[in-house]
């Protein structure tokens, strides 16, 4: 779980984490398992996890895709500041008749506006214009065993999103929302598409711009785990130098690095500043934006002016660098007989 500022979008810390390996083939169907015996608890243990770690903010939604789309996840995880926003994966029934799908075709579309998709394995980057349309919907305890103890509806806000006019040839943006939040005008059915869409960031450095890991050849669980922590952790600090780079909010390098490794970038810096004002770093000393310039030289960018900001692939390959010299710096003072 990644903690994000809501109010500014930067990416704050990873919180927790749910690990799980797989022994064999359950012969129970999934319908007919108890919660404690499904993969899919992990979406409720790990926001139960995170309410201790994030007590002092204002207000927590536990944002999560489609896999988090479980109805007990909506009666385990509610109460006081705490909310929940997830992609629907079920259609699921509602109180009085009718389903999710059915509910929201009778709703107009009640604004339009155009977003920056990043590029994922569906589809490329580009400007999508999106169709919205919200509403309140009651949606009925399904006929589960695990929900034979649970209230037999729980109030919900759908948001539907629809690109009406993709390109040819490409799959269409269309999704489904559902959050506890009060939802009652366009500017936070917006609000609540945003928040959503921060998720794919984290992932999309994992996978597809960060250490690819999907692509290991690791075959051990231990190992696995082990992967996986330092991918999460590298992706982390990845989002946050890609977020800081312009040096629009003014965080500290801390926030991602520690200080035997700030020190290295304050040695770092007069090395890769050319002697021309224009090839100087302009951010404040030991801000992240500071790290993400001098991190950016290290990864291959020009960092004139009229240049592109590094993208997250060449920050990337600044901080596998960059951690190879603060691995040798602190090996300086180690005494070998």
């Amino acid at each position: 779980m990644l903690a994000v500022n809501a109010a500014q979008g930067n990416c704050l810390w990873l919180v927790t984490g749910s690990i799980y390996t797989r022994h064999g083939q359950v012969d129970t169907p999934h319908a007919k398992r108890a919660l404690k015996d499904k993969e899919s608890r992990r979406w409720i243990d790990t926001a139960i996890q995170a309410r201790p770690v994030l007590a002092q903010a204002a207000i927590v939604t536990e944002i999560s895709d489609r896999e988090g789309d479980i109805h007990a996840a909506w009666v385990h995880t509610l109460g006081g500041r705490f909310h929940r926003l997830t992609r629907v994966m079920h259609d699921r029934a509602l109180v009085g008749g009718g389903t999710l799908s059915s509910q929201v075709a009778q709703w107009p579309f009640v604004s339009t506006r155009s977003i920056e998709l990043l590029a994922t394995p569906t589809w490329a980057q580009r400007q999508a214009r999106l169709s919205l349309r919200f509403g309140q919907v009651q949606v009925a305890r399904p006929d589960s065993p695990d929900a034979k103890e649970q209230p037999p509806s729980v109030s919900l806000r759908l948001i539907e999103v629809i690109e009406r006019d993709a390109p040819e040839a490409t799959e269409p943006v269309h999704w489904r929302l559902l959050t506890t939040h009060e939802v009652d005008d366009e500017q936070t059915a917006w609000q609540i598409v945003q928040w959503r869409w921060t998720i794919e960031q984290l992932f999309r450095l994992i996978k597809l711009q960060g250490l690819r890991l999907g692509d290991s050849q690791l075959s051990t669980a231990d190992r696995l785990i082990k992967l996986s922590a330092i991918a999460a952790q590298a992706a982390c600090v990845t989002l946050q130098l890609t977020q800081a780079r312009e040096g629009k909010v003014h965080e500290p390098a801390s926030n991602a690095f520690d200080e035997t490794q700030i020190q290295v970038l304050e040695e770092l810096n007069d090395k890769v500043q050319d002697k021309t004002q224009l090839q100087k770093n302009p951010h404040a000393r030991r801000t992240l934006a500071w790290a993400a310039w001098i991190i950016a030289k290290l990864g291959g960018w020009d960092s004139y002016p009229s240049s592109k900001p590094a993208g997250p692939i060449t920050l990337r390959n600044g901080l596998e660098y960059f951690q190879a010299i603060a691995r040798g710096w602190a090996l300086r003072d180690v005494c070998i007989p």
